[in-house]
């Protein structure tokens, strides 16, 4: 197989609450919208999609019409003390992890969207001795 995409799409209650969220603060564009769907793109050379249906929409098999739950979508970017600042600081959006530094090898922050997904926004830093040899090449 040679998938020609590869994009997540969220079962949430508030598809449009959704858009706005991802079109407003990470700068995806609507590229088809109805009223129980949406599908997002981030502009540029790596085309970022992201997609939101209606928990309930018929399409959705009958035993899972339920909206997403402990889901965790992660964000890097270069530079997570300017987007904290943008996000947080000056945008409004409260923080459900405020900004830290891992020994993993992250330094981020955790806010989420109105249909409680979480989104965790990262930039990588040098990892602990502890966690050096956990990276595979």
């Amino acid at each position: 197989m040679e998938p020609t995409g590869f994009y997540p799409v969220l079962a949430v209650t508030d598809v449009e609450a959704s858009r706005r969220f991802w079109v407003e603060h990470f700068g995806f564009e609507t590229t088809f919208a109805v009223d129980w769907y949406v599908s997002l793109r981030r502009p540029g050379p790596r085309g970022f999609e992201l997609a939101f249906v209606a928990a309930d929409h018929p399409t959705v098999p009958a035993g899972s019409r339920t909206p997403a739950r402990g889901l965790l979508l992660n964000v890097e970017v270069d530079d997570v003390d300017a987007e904290y600042t943008r996000l947080v600081t000056r945008g409004g959006l409260r923080p459900e992890l405020d900004l830290r530094t891992e020994d993993f090898g992250q330094r981020h922050f955790i806010v989420a969207d109105p249909a409680g997904v979480l989104v965790d926004v990262i930039a990588e830093v040098p990892a602990s001795a502890e966690y050096a040899d956990a990276f595979s090449s």
